[in-house]
């Protein structure tokens, strides 16, 4: 009888905050080779610009936090800033280029979030919403300049202390969706597993997708309102087939664009598996 894998959803993984969206982390993940992710090690979520001083604390305290990394605009990060957490080293990498035409192409207009329900029941039935939703994925991964910030994130992380990092963007979905997805593969995750912690935030956003569901008519509508309230598995699993055509595997892509080495995967996979 063939072993079945592990199911991995939102409660399993979850930080257990209630002021931080979609917080949870890797730890508990089982690679193909047998090992295990180490808890306590490697946190994705929201932002941190409404968190208690409770769970503050808790970063400190029980994570020992090392290192947050941001991944948002400069736009999102005025807005609402982080709170710092003691002795924790905070690292802005902008995932999106601000100055290039390329973020108009994967990202909503700024009016849209203020009401992002209302405005995506408005407007998901229009042709270049649709587009945004399908592209915005692949643009992200296959951008040069999106591929230098998640570089600089991974050596960030092997210049990091000991103790917990914590990456996030807005919502703890896209932008952290693929820090996650490329950390799992430096891990020695398989495609599966990649994908299953994707789509994990679905689990968090699925009152609010469905509400949104509600209100609209096509598949289409849908398939847009769940990129940008959730997420969409179908479009990221596009992104990563347009990566494994290109440079052949996540592995080469790693070592392509993301600048990592044998050696560092080597080190990483020491650090934070078991």
């Amino acid at each position: 009888m063939m072993n079945s894998r592990p199911t991995y959803t939102f409660e399993t993984q979850s930080l257990g905050f209630d002021t931080v969206i979609n917080a949870r982390e890797l730890g508990g993940y089982v690679m193909p080779d047998g090992r295990t992710v180490k808890h306590g090690l490697l946190l994705r979520g929201g932002a941190l610009s409404g968190t208690s001083h409770k769970e503050l604390m808790i970063l400190h305290d029980k994570y020992h936090l090392a290192r947050i990394f941001d991944f948002r605009t400069s736009f999102e990060v005025d807005r609402t800033p982080d709170r710092p957490v003691s002795e924790a080293k905070y690292i802005w990498l902008p995932a999106f280029d601000e100055d290039s035409m390329t973020m108009g192409k994967m990202a909503l207009p700024p009016e849209a979030y203020i009401d992002l329900g209302g405005w995506l029941v408005k407007n998901a039935h229009l042709a270049e919403v649709q587009e945004i939703a399908r592209n915005m994925y692949p643009i992200m991964i296959t951008t040069e300049f999106t591929q230098v910030q998640y570089a600089g994130f991974f050596q960030n992380i092997l210049n990091a202390e000991e103790g917990a990092i914590y990456w996030h963007c807005s919502q703890g979905k896209d932008r952290t969706g693929l820090g996650s997805a490329l950390i799992l593969a430096a891990l020695g995750a398989d495609r599966e597993l990649i994908m299953q912690d994707f789509e994990i935030s679905n689990d968090y956003y699925r009152t609010e997708v469905e509400t949104i569901f509600n209100q609209v008519s096509t598949d289409e509508e849908r398939e847009a309102i769940l990129t940008f309230v959730g997420v969409n598995p179908r479009y990221f699993a596009n992104a990563l087939d347009i990566v494994e055509k290109q440079y052949g595997s996540l592995r080469e892509f790693l070592k392509g664009p993301i600048c990592l080495s044998d050696e560092d995967m080597q080190i990483l996979r020491n650090r934070f598996l078991e």
